[in-house]
């Protein structure tokens, strides 16, 4: 399976929207700072994740979500935008 994900930074408050084979493993990578473009925003947790069997459809989710339009689908129907202002907002 094909996974495209959403990490919420518990530090930051911002989003990371990722692809994986094994989001097990990529999970634990990004909160192991093995990542050089999320290991400043260390703890993550995860927000949001979807399954996809085809990868060129999941490439194409990822590739959605990280545009504009994409990111406001995100923060209305996939993540609480509550929870990101709270964190955001110390």
């Amino acid at each position: 399976m094909h996974y495209v994900y959403i990490l919420r930074s518990s530090k930051s408050g911002i989003l990371y929207y990722g692809f994986t084979t094994d989001l097990k493993k990529r999970f634990i990578e990004h909160n192991g700072g093995k990542s050089k473009f999320t290991k400043g925003h260390i703890p993550w947790k995860l927000v949001f994740y979807c399954a996809f069997p085809d990868k060129q459809k999941a490439k194409v989710f990822e590739l959605y979500l990280k545009s504009g339009s994409g990111k406001a689908f995100a923060y209305k129907r996939l993540v609480d935008v509550a929870l990101v202002k709270d964190v955001s907002e110390r």
